[in-house]
């Protein structure tokens, strides 16, 4: 494959904060480059640098073909062309069955496809795509990867989507620690060879340690002697000389030997390995009397002259947790929204409790007074109330540099993360959230999930992400073909959930194998960890029984 682009010591800052530094990278035609990281580690910058969008602090990028084509599909845009430019878009839209409304009017998943159509029907030599499956269902997905597969350009995308970077991905970009870090293989593959990675610096880490004691140990005891010589040569008449020749020896021989220790670690000097990028958070709701939260009678709702549902009824108890679920513009969103007051219905009542007390996570990022800090967005009168909130902003995986800039300048999952914060600080005893994994890291996914399965209030999401629907929820609500239908959760395709739940059990796992090859028997956290191994091990081969 010939080689399209070369990425030279790239540097990119914002204010006085390094997002990444000294990124060299190479991109061939016919290359799916994913790029992953956590949120902020500047991803989309990156593209955004590539595209040509975003000035470099240093470095450069060295074009290896002239004219170079490229197109560039944004994660989220509040400006965008929906009229039609070529058959070919039409030709996508029609197979995403995305009605060509204007683009304001469209749900969040046929706005991406609209700008998905665009981007492909285009025929770049380079196709940069951020998060290209946020807010699609799994059928949308799975039409998404055929036409990567099928591009005969060089396509370069962010996802934190691990099971579309396994289908996709030729290589993998990662920007860890600053640095991007490029290897040839999928996600998966990528995983075991860092794993494997981060195993022999820890080993290589402890050697040195270990000869650095040694050499210390040997440094202590020369200078000992030397001590014990200096002080004899003012005290011995007549061997005076002898001890301070030996003290005058010893001394030297203490000098050589450090030096000799500062010039080994100068060239070869192994530093720890860094603990793993984790986010902690939890969610508490106040305590509510009353059983019934939601009444929804004889619900209907059209758009442009189409129906989205009609004759709607169910009911939502306090603290039922509910899964929204449904295609791409079924209407799941415009519900919400009707719930919410903020789009009226055709036809039909609505009761919420008044006592309810209601957070609501819309799937914009441009909802957020975007000048403010959190410093100013999250303002609290006491030192004290203050350090709760930039603990919490820490736990979320924030530098502490975040605290005081602006959140135009952050990702879009810190703009989540902001937007998620409210709701922390606030207790909501109802949580209506739609799609609130989009543009979130595969931590900090994991972490709302698993905050959620444990809250003690009301839940309504939206989320195509089935597993994440599985972990947090315990009824479903329906919408296809107009109808609304509420029912104990019993998710489709569960034979599919139980491989994802292997796939991330074994993940989980191969990560506390690697932690406790870094022990010995001895070490504190050892018997948890192994217990931990252990269970794991046996939750892997019950659900291996049931596939």
């Amino acid at each position: 494959m010939q080689e399209l682009l070369k990425l030279q010591n790239i540097k990119y800052e914002v204010i006085d904060n390094t997002i990444f530094e000294n990124v060299n990278g190479t991109v061939h035609s016919g290359d799916v480059i994913g790029i992953i990281g956590k949120n902020g580690a500047g991803k989309s910058s990156l593209l955004r640098i590539i595209s040509g969008d975003l000035p470099l602090s240093h470095g450069r990028l060295k074009w290896l073909q002239k004219h170079v084509t490229i197109e560039m599909v944004e994660q989220e845009t509040e400006d965008f062309s929906a009229e039609l430019h070529e058959s070919e878009e039409a030709e996508i839209l029609a197979k995403w069955k995305v009605p060509s409304n204007r683009y304001r009017e469209l749900s969040g998943g046929e706005r991406l496809k609209a700008r998905l159509a665009r981007g492909f029907s285009r025929d770049a030599q380079l196709l940069l795509l951020d998060e290209p499956t946020n807010h699609l269902d799994e059928q949308s997905t799975n039409v998404l990867i055929d036409f990567i597969k099928k591009y005969k350009g060089a396509i370069i995308l962010v996802s934190h989507d691990r099971y579309f970077l396994d289908k996709v991905a030729t290589k993998i970009w990662s920007l860890e620690e600053r640095q991007l870090i490029e290897h040839k293989g999928n996600y998966t593959s990528y995983m075991k060879a860092r794993e494997q990675r981060r195993l022999t610096q820890q080993r290589e880490y402890e050697k040195q340690q270990q000869m650095i004691q040694t050499i210390e140990g040997q440094l202590n005891e020369l200078t000992s002697w030397s001590q014990k010589a200096h002080s004899a040569s003012t005290k011995q008449e007549g061997f005076k000389e002898y001890h301070r020749v030996k003290a005058k020896r010893t001394d030297a021989q203490v000098k050589s030997k450090r030096k000799r220790l500062e010039k080994e670690l100068e060239h070869s000097k192994v530093e720890q390995v860094k603990p793993e990028y984790e986010v902690k958070f939890t969610l508490k709701a106040n305590e509510k009397r009353g059983k019934r939260f939601l009444e929804v009678k004889n619900l209907q709702k059209s758009l442009n002259n189409r129906s989205l549902f009609k004759d709607v009824n169910f009911t939502i108890q306090h603290g039922e947790k509910v899964a929204l679920v449904g295609p791409n513009g079924s209407g799941k969103t415009t519900l919400l929204k009707i719930l919410m007051g903020e789009v009226e219905a055709d036809g039909g009542e609505v009761w919420i409790s008044p006592s309810a007390d209601i957070g609501y996570l819309t799937q914009e990022v441009f909802d957020l007074p975007i000048s403010k800090t959190p410093e100013e967005l999250f303002y609290r009168e006491t030192f004290e109330e203050r350090g709760k909130v930039q603990t919490l902003m820490k736990h979320l995986g924030f530098e502490m540099a975040a605290w005081k800039e602006p959140i135009q300048n952050m990702s879009m999952g810190e703009r989540v993360k902001c937007k998620l914060m409210v709701y922390i600080l606030e207790e909501k005893d109802v949580l209506l959230l739609d799609e609130p994994t989009n543009h979130l890291d595969l931590p900090s996914r994991e972490q709302l999930e698993e905050t959620l399965s444990t809250y003690n209030g009301t839940l309504l999401i939206v989320s195509h992400d089935r597993y994440f629907l599985e972990k947090t929820t315990n009824s479903t609500i329906g919408i296809e073909k107009g109808r609304i239908i509420k029912q104990l959760k019993e998710m489709p395709a569960k034979i599919d959930i139980q491989k994802e739940q292997l796939l991330k059990l074994e993940t989980e796992r191969q990560e506390v194998l690697g932690k406790l090859s870094f022990l010995t028997v001895k070490d504190s956290q050892y018997p948890e960890l192994d217990a931990k191994f252990n269970e794991l091990t046996k939750q892997i081969n019950q659900l291996k029984k049931k596939l």
